[in-house]
């Protein structure tokens, strides 16, 4: 099937095209710039959601309730849940039939499961051009759920317009959340497993951090509970995000923050091109003249090597 067709079929709707859009992405086949290039001018209607937190936090079964609770409301909801990478298969170790069974027969649900395959912070480089896929299908919100693990966490405010940083009572990791920048970034904190001891202790350690790291901002980044499990919480959560999304709106704070990504977005493609093209220029010379060179002077000849063929043509 060509990319034009493709694309067409996932305005449409159509589950199938979006699965095998989604894998073009993530193998970086030939015509996957042609795909998302074609399927642009239907992005920007998704309200995008991240949620992140530290390994044990409950995101999957939080992501599974919300996802029922939209769903009542009549939203249809698309989620990438950004799983470790099996070092064998090069696949997400966590499957979307595993995770998410409840929502296997469900229309207005498409879920799912990509590997980090190396990427550096945990959150796979092809994530972005799947929540656009996602966008483009006409879910009305698309889902990020995060590996948990690196720079996974700030990663996710490149690519959403909301973020709901997950805690539960003596994980402790809210020290370490605000040691790696994560307090600054969140939208939403969502305290889960809240029947659990030490809940008080917890909020009350949110709300000095959150008064430490977020200043004067106009928002005042929510506290809410929940025990996902039992399904307890998520109409609080649901309508927080939509309040967050509401305000950005108003604000104007989200046209900004979709212009930083889309600029970011530029820089990550044109690393890609650049990295794809010098990689032949550093073969060709540590073969022939850089096996004895220091790195820094190889580098050096290699980069005027290769912006002086770039001047030539």
């Amino acid at each position: 099937m060509d990319a034009t067709k493709l694309a067409e079929q996932i305005v449409s709707g159509n589950h199938r095209a979006l699965a095998k859009g989604i894998s073009l992405v993530e193998n970086r086949s030939s015509d996957h710039r042609k795909l998302l290039s074609l399927l642009y001018p239907h992005v920007g209607r998704a309200q995008t959601i991240g949620i992140t937190g530290s390994p044990g936090a409950g995101k999957s079964s939080l992501v599974n309730g919300l996802v029922k609770e939209w769903r009542k409301q009549g939203k249809t909801v698309a989620v990438v849940a950004v799983d470790p990478t099996s070092p064998f298969s090069g696949g997400a170790l966590l499957g979307d039939r595993v995770r998410m069974r409840d929502h296997d027969e469900d229309e207005g649900v498409f879920i799912r499961s990509m590997g980090t395959r190396g990427s550096l912070g945990g959150l796979s480089e092809a994530c972005q051009d799947v929540v656009r896929l996602m966008d483009a299908a006409g879910f009305d919100l698309v889902v990020v759920e995060t590996v948990g693990v690196g720079q996974s966490e700030l990663d996710i405010m490149k690519t959403t317009d909301t973020v709901a940083l997950v805690l539960y009572p003596s994980g402790g990791d809210v020290i370490q959340a605000f040691k790696a920048g994560i307090m600054e970034i969140a939208d939403l904190f969502v305290i889960n497993k809240a029947d659990l001891p030490g809940v008080d202790q917890l909020r009350g350690e949110l709300r000095d951090l959150i008064h430490i790291t977020k200043g004067e901002e106009d928002w005042n980044p929510p506290i809410t509970e929940t025990v996902s499990t039992q399904k307890q919480g998520m109409e609080n959560v649901v309508e927080e995000v939509l309040a967050h999304h509401h305000y950005l709106i108003s604000s104007g704070r989200k046209t900004e923050r979709r212009f930083s990504q889309r600029k970011q977005e530029v820089m990550r493609r044109l690393h890609e091109r650049f990295t794809a093209e010098i990689e032949q220029v550093v073969e060709e010379y540590m073969n022939t003249e850089g096996e004895s060179q220091d790195p820094y002077d190889a580098a050096e000849h290699i980069y005027e090597r290769w912006k002086d063929e770039g001047e030539e043509n």
